[in-house]
């Protein structure tokens, strides 16, 4: 497995992102270049271990998004989200055991990064109610009232990308 970037732009993007944990590598690319790696995470997390159904996972979507996939040393994929061409980011994950490291602040800032860099006023997102702290964090803002999603409370954050 390739720990390099999939694209020149992809790694000008990372080199400027703050929170690289030195052990993580962050792979960018299209659903053809990714889809088994950014899979396995989100398997292991929505299926698995949050009982969402397997056919709900995949969606229309995944072709046109820019994934992102955080890798360790030995090229296991550890976490992984989308940015779709509206500024939507979604299918955030991170395995239970690399949880807590920094890996989804690192994914989310470089789509983040992605979504600036083409000019997108806003990125916007459905936060689980669990998480909505860590996208706070990541200069995200509550918008609307929460609802459910897959049997599972969500809240809609957005943040602007604007100076």
């Amino acid at each position: 497995m390739r720990s390099a970037h999939a694209n020149p732009r992809a790694d000008s993007i990372a080199s400027e992102l703050p929170h690289r944990a030195p052990h993580v590598s962050m792979r960018v690319g299209d659903w053809t270049q990714l889809r088994a790696y950014a899979m396995a995470v989100r398997d292991a997390v929505f299926v698995r271990e949050q009982g969402i159904p397997a056919q709900m996972e995949i969606d229309e979507h995944d072709v046109f998004a820019v994934h992102a996939v955080a890798f360790d040393p030995c090229g296991v994929p550890l976490g992984t989200g989308r940015l779709l061409p509206d500024g939507r980011i979604g299918r955030m994950a991170v395995l239970a055991g690399a949880r807590g490291q920094g890996i989804g602040a690192m994914i989310l800032a470089t789509l983040v990064a992605i979504a600036k860099s083409r000019g997108m006023p806003e990125v916007r997102l459905h936060a689980q109610l669990g998480a909505a702290a860590f996208y706070e964090r990541q200069g995200f803002r509550a918008v609307g009232p929460s609802f459910e999603e897959v049997g599972i409370l969500h809240q809609t954050m957005a943040r602007s990308l604007r100076s």
